[in-house]
Formats: structure tokens, sequence, C-alpha cells
């Protein structure tokens, strides 16, 4: 089992539901860990967000859930967030160590390189869903 750190399509109720991912491959459920934040910016492309990472003076934070998600899904969200090994793409797989409920656990999450947000407007608070929700 690995976890993960989803901030915006793929939190639950969205467009790419991690749940539902899971559920139309026959891939065990995700287990919601809780809710944190994460050192970054956030950024709207439209219909998804995308984050970068925050600079060592960067106070700005990204909301965002923790799942601990069975090995298989992680093809769903490499899939989804159209990361192939070898090809430069919009976003990249990386991991962090993140608190959650109590616990320290390394997640893997999905940034966006730090030059496609150039002519992005920034989502403040950091919260896609309550950015989707107030537009």
């Amino acid at each position: 089992m690995k976890y993960v750190f989803v901030y915006g399509t793929l939190r639950a109720g969205e467009i790419n539901d991690i749940n539902l991912a899971a559920e139309r491959h026959a891939i065990a459920r995700p287990r919601h860990v809780g809710v944190t934040k994460l050192a970054g910016r956030l950024f709207d492309f439209g219909t998804y967000p995308g984050m970068i990472v925050a600079s060592a003076t960067d106070a700005s934070t990204v909301i965002g859930d923790v799942y601990e998600i069975d090995d298989a899904l992680i093809a769903v969200l490499d899939e989804i967030e159209q990361v192939y090994p070898g090809v430069d793409g919009l976003f990249v797989s990386k991991e962090v160590s993140v608190d959650v409920a109590g616990e320290r656990v390394a997640c893997l999450y999905y940034p966006v390189a730090p030059a496609a947000v150039a002519d992005k407007p920034e989502i403040p608070g950091g919260d896609w869903v309550a950015h989707r929700r107030a537009r």
C-alpha cells in the first residue's frame, strides 16, 4: 500500500474522484487518511488546478486529501494525470512527506512544472474545491 496526496480533480466528488477511479478499474477502494496542507501554490487551468512546490521562503499552502491506496491504482492515477515514463508532460509524479492525522507519511503527488503556471491565475487559499464552488 502507498499514500497519495490529491489536491484537485482527484478529490472526492470531483470529476476524477479517486474513489470512482478505483471502482472503475476494480481496484480496492482508497482509505481516506485525512485532510492536510502541503507547501505550494495552486493555479487555475480552467477545468482543473495545477500545483507548484513552494520555495523555502514561501508560506503558501495547498489543501488536499491523503489516501492510502492499492499499488495498482498508481497506474490509473498516472494515466489520469498523463504521466508517462520518459515523456515530459504537464504533470509530474513526485514524493513528499506530509503530516496527516498525527502521522508522518510519504505520499505520491502530482505537481506541475513551474513554467506551466506563467499565465494562469493563482487560487487564493490553495483549495481547489472551494474555488470551483465559488465560481
